[in-house]
């Protein structure tokens, strides 16, 4: 499994747009794809930031949805509002709650 995160600058005034954007692309393209595990938004409370991060099956998965056309529209328009910065992860040790 991998894991993107995903960064985006935004100007606060765009930052709803940008939610928008990114769900849109991810509700009727992005989770049918072959391979998708999960995604999660993050908005900043500063307005600044959203941050997506996804799971995949593989990279391979991963770069198979990449080449779906679908998405693209959604993603052009996100990047005329924002700065991406993507980032690609394997996860190391995941934490969980003590019982004490």
């Amino acid at each position: 499994m991998i894991s993107l995160i995903n960064v985006f600058t935004v100007d606060p005034a765009n930052q709803n747009r940008l939610l928008d954007l990114l769900a849109r692309a991810t509700d009727e393209f992005v989770s049918r794809a072959p391979g998708f595990v999960s995604s999660t938004l993050h908005r900043s409370l500063d307005g600044t930031k959203v941050t997506m991060y996804a799971q995949w099956r593989s990279v391979e998965d991963y770069e198979s949805m990449r080449q779906d056309p679908g998405p693209l529209p959604f993603l052009e328009e996100a990047l005329t509002i924002a700065k991406f910065e993507p980032g690609m992860y394997e996860v190391v040790r995941t934490f969980s709650p003590i019982d004490r």
